[in-house]
């Protein structure tokens, strides 16, 4: 499976990548949509034609996408909120289906601590993924969201198989 990880951002959005068949996962391609300053519309259409392009490119399987938290204030929260939605609808768009995984649930799946830093986890993917340096922060971040994403699924399609 091929899983389209995002981290959603409003000036940056990390995207990864990964090949996965529940056990093992490898590295396609990650990076970071740098949307910069300015007002917000045109910043979210970037997004929007980015995403969807990526889509286009490599063809994922499915969408896994950091749900949004109120860390500082609820506007940030909101503004968040819309750089997510316009990541998803290009996914959607493209008939992909969406998992959402909180932060801590992600950090937790791929660190083993819901309360892992960044720096942990930029780490962990270069250590599961086989990367020559560790990604910048988004991507990492992006990428742990894929990784969480076929652990999970992994699990669940176990969990199916052995219930009566």
């Amino acid at each position: 499976m091929r899983i389209l990880g995002i981290d959603p951002g409003s000036r940056v959005t990390g995207y990864g990548l990964i090949d996965s068949d529940g056990r093992s996962s490898r590295h396609v391609d990650s990076g970071c949509i740098r949307l910069g300053a300015g007002e917000l519309p045109p910043r979210l259409g970037r997004i929007f034609s980015e995403v969807g392009a990526l889509v286009a490119e490599y063809g994922p399987d499915v969408l896994a996408v950091e749900q949004v938290f109120v860390a500082k204030n609820a506007a940030s929260a909101l503004t968040l909120g819309h750089a997510r939605g316009a990541a998803i609808t290009a996914c959607v768009q493209a008939g992909l289906e969406v998992f959402e995984y909180t932060p801590r649930a992600v950090k937790l799946a791929v660190v083993g601590s819901g309360a892992a830093d960044k720096a942990q986890v930029q780490h962990m993917m270069r250590m599961l993924l086989g990367l020559a340096k560790s990604p910048a922060s988004d991507a990492a971040d992006a990428l742990a969201v894929a990784l969480c994403h076929a652990h999970t699924f992994s699990t669940r399609s176990a969990l199916r198989r052995e219930a009566p």
